[in-house]
C-alpha cells in the first residue's frame, strides 16, 4: 500500500525490536501502536506510527501520502514492514518505511506480537480460586464468587483485561495477574504483621483494580482509555462497581463495606497519584504498598524482556526512575526465551496496491523530532 517494490530472492531474518542496530534492512510483520497525522512545516503532512513486537516499540514516520496511508491502518493490528531502521545522533532512532500494507491471515505469530504472563493462565486462574475458597468471611467470598467467580457476568474480562496501558502488566491477563499476585502477597504478610484482616486485605488486593475494566479497553493489541476512563478515572470507577456488587450481597456488614471500599479508593497511596484518600488502616496501606511494589516489579519484567543480548543495562524508565540492572549478581535469569524466528524470503507486495515511492526523508529540520525507541507493555 506504500513503498515500492522489494529485491526478489533477498531473504531477511525477524529481528526482535530489542536487537534493533543501526543500518538494519527489515522485511517483518509488526503491530500497530499508534497513528497520528501531523502537519508538516511546508504545509503538508507527515504519518507518525508506533511499531512494536512483545519486545519494543521503534517510531517510524512516513513523509508523503499520509492521509491515505492512515486510514489504511489501525491501532492493535499487523502490518507487514520493509525499511530500515536509524540511530541519527540528533533525531534518535526511527524506521524509514520504504513499503508497508496490513499483514495477511497467518503470516504471523500473535504471541510474537503481543506480550503476557510468564505462567499460564491456567494456573493463574486455580491459585485464584485456591485463594477465594481459603477466605473465612462468608460475605466476602460471596462478594468475590458473584463479582469474580467462574460463573459471574464479569469475569471473562477480568481474566482478560490488561492492567495498563504501559507501564505494568500491559497485556492480556494483566490484571488478574497483578491483582492475583497483590493479593497473595498481602496473604502472606499477614503472618508477619499481627493487626491485619487477612480477608479484608485479599479482597481488596483481588479488587482494588477492578475500574481499569471499564477504564481500559480490551483490545490487547491496542490497549487504550476508555472515555470512562479519561471523565470519570479508574479509582471512582472501581468504587462504583464494588460498592454496587456489595448492595447485592445480603446482609453484607456495614462496617465491612466501608474498609473495603475504602482500599479501593486509597490504593494508590496519595492525592496527587489519584486517590481521593490516603490508606487509613492496615488493610488499606498493605493493599497500597503490594500494588506499588507489584508495578514496579512489572516494570523491571517489562524491562527485561526489552534488553538486548549481551546488556546488563537498561535505559531511563519512568516507573523506576532511572536505569535497570539485569547484570551479575542480582539473582535474575539469563533473560527471557530468545525466538528462533527462521530465514523467510518475502512475498514481492503487488505493483497495483502500492503507491508512488515516498520522498526521501527530511533533513534533520524536519518539523517534529522522532520519538526515541522504547519499550512497550501502559
Amino acid at each position: 500500500m506504500l513503498g515500492i517494490r522489494p529485491k526478489r530472492g533477498v531473504a531477511f531474518t525477524v529481528v526482535p525490536v530489542r536487537d534493533f542496530t543501526d543500518g538494519l534492512d527489515l522485511d517483518q510483520i509488526l503491530l500497530v501502536r499508534s497513528v497520528e497525522v501531523q502537519p508538516k512545516r511546508d504545509g503538508g503532512e507527515c504519518l507518525r506510527l508506533v511499531l512494536a513486537d512483545r519486545t519494543g516499540s521503534v517510531a517510524a514516520t512516513i513523509w508523503d501520502g499520509a492521509q491515505d496511508v492512515a486510514q489504511m491502518l489501525q491501532p492493535g493490528r499487523p502490518v507487514r514492514v520493509i525499511g530500515r531502521y536509524a540511530v541519527h545522533p540528533r533525531h534518535g532512532a526511527q524506521l524509514t518505511v520504504r513499503a508497508l500494507r496490513p499483514a495477511a491471515p497467518g503470516t504471523y505469530d500473535p504471541e510474537a506480537l503481543c506480550d503476557g504472563p510468564a505462567v499460564p493462565v491456567a494456573q493463574l486462574v486455580a491459585q485464584l480460586r485456591t485463594l477465594i475458597a481459603g477466605l473465612r468471611s462468608p460475605h466476602l467470598r460471596a462478594l468475590l464468587n458473584r463479582t469474580i467467580g467462574e460463573t459471574a457476568p464479569l469475569w471473562p474480562r477480568y481474566r482478560d483485561a490488561p492492567a495498563a496501558k504501559h507501564y505494568h502488566h500491559a497485556y492480556r491477563h494483566g490484571l488478574l495477574e497483578h491483582s492475583l499476585a497483590v493479593a497473595q502477597g498481602v496473604s502472606a504478610i499477614c503472618g508477619t504483621f499481627p493487626g491485619v484482616d487477612r480477608d479484608l486485605a485479599v479482597t481488596g488486593g483481588l479488587l482494588h483494580d477492578i475500574g481499569k475494566l471499564e477504564a481500559y479497553t480490551a483490545d490487547p493489541f491496542a490497549i487504550a482509555m476508555t472515555d470512562a476512563g479519561r471523565l470519570i478515572g479508574e479509582i471512582p470507577l472501581g468504587y462504583y462497581r464494588v460498592r454496587r456488587e456489595i448492595e447485592a450481597v445480603a446482609d453484607f456488614p456495614p462496617a465491612l463495606a466501608q474498609a473495603l471500599l475504602h482500599i479501593v479508593l486509597s490504593h494508590h497511596g496519595k492525592l496527587e497519584h489519584g486517590s481521593p484518600v490516603i490508606p487509613a488502616t492496615r488493610e488499606a496501606t498493605l493493599v497500597h504498598f503490594l500494588d506499588n511494589l507489584g508495578g514496579r516489579f512489572g516494570a523491571y519484567d517489562r524491562l527485561e524482556k526489552a534488553l538486548p543480548a549481551g546488556a546488563d543495562w537498561s535505559g531511563f524508565d519512568r516507573v523506576i526512575g532511572g536505569g535497570a540492572y539485569f547484570g551479575a549478581g542480582t539473582g535474575t535469569p539469563a533473560g527471557p526465551p530468545e525466538v528462533q524466528p527462521p530465514e523467510v524470503a518475502p512475498v514481492p507486495m503487488p505493483a497495483a496496491d502500492l503507491l508512488p515511492t515516498p520522498a526521501p526523508v527530511p533533513a534533520p529540520d524536519s518539523p517534529t523530532v522522532p520519538v526515541p525507541v522504547h519499550v512497550h507493555a501502559l
